[in-house]
């Protein structure tokens, strides 16, 4: 039986808003205005090229772009310059929107928790059960917590940029677990991947998935794999 939980965070415990939304978003920032048709439109083409951070779990590509992608999350520069090329991919008719695109996605209004996501950190702080967060990404995602009132309910933040190191790399979890303050056994990893998050596995963590979905399109997949945690 876990003792302890660490949470993977796009597509697990938030989903970044949808890619209207994000484009509408830039653009009122930027004072531009654009039509209905203008904006789908737009957003499709962003869609397409899987320029927009969490909102893809798998992204093709450009072979010109390949040894940047794979080093995508180990620094905050990385993780910039790999996400504004797939952006400029998209050819928007907006000057000076990709760096706004960008940038908008780290915001905290941009990311939208899940249904069950305060209440499954909530019943795991009422058991005890210590709780940690891991995430490949290129920005602090603290700010996203304290926003949605959450932050309470993780004791610490495992972030390959700062880390320097990227799932499924073993020494991530290790670190995490050792955060938690439990062994690897006694962990349970919850994420959207099989094979970054599922990684945890090979140190011996329990690893749970949920699906990488729209939040009300999941509405107790959280609830559901930490149930039977702390009993």
């Amino acid at each position: 039986m876990a003792k302890a939980v660490i949470f993977d965070f796009s597509g697990t415990l938030f989903r970044c808003e949808d890619t209207v939304s994000w484009l509408r978003g830039a653009l009122a920032e930027a004072g531009i205005a654009a039509s209905d048709r203008e904006i789908v439109q737009a957003a499709a083409a962003l869609e397409a090229t899987g320029g927009q951070p969490g909102g893809h779990t798998k992204v093709t590509v450009p072979p010109e772009l390949a040894e940047l992608w794979e080093l995508r999350d180990t620094t905050a520069e990385a993780h910039r310059r790999a996400y504004t090329a797939l952006i400029s991919r998209a050819d928007l008719p907006w000057p000076g929107l990709v760096d706004r695109l960008y940038e908008r996605n780290s915001r905290p209004e941009a990311w939208w928790p899940y249904p069950d996501t305060e209440p499954a950190l909530r019943l795991l702080a009422e058991r005890g059960v210590p709780v940690a967060v891991v995430s490949n990404i290129g920005w602090d995602l603290r700010p996203v917590f304290r926003y949605h009132g959450v932050d309470s309910l993780v004791r610490g933040y495992l972030l390959s940029y700062e880390e320097g190191l990227i799932k499924p790399d073993p020494r991530l979890f290790h670190r995490a677990c050792a955060l938690l303050g439990h062994d690897p056994h006694d962990v349970l990893m919850v994420g959207d991947d099989p094979v970054a998050d599922g990684g945890a596995s090979a140190i011996g963590c329990e690893f749970r998935a949920v699906p990488h979905l729209p939040p009300a399109q999941r509405p107790r997949a959280l609830l559901d794999a930490v149930d039977d945690v702390g009993h």
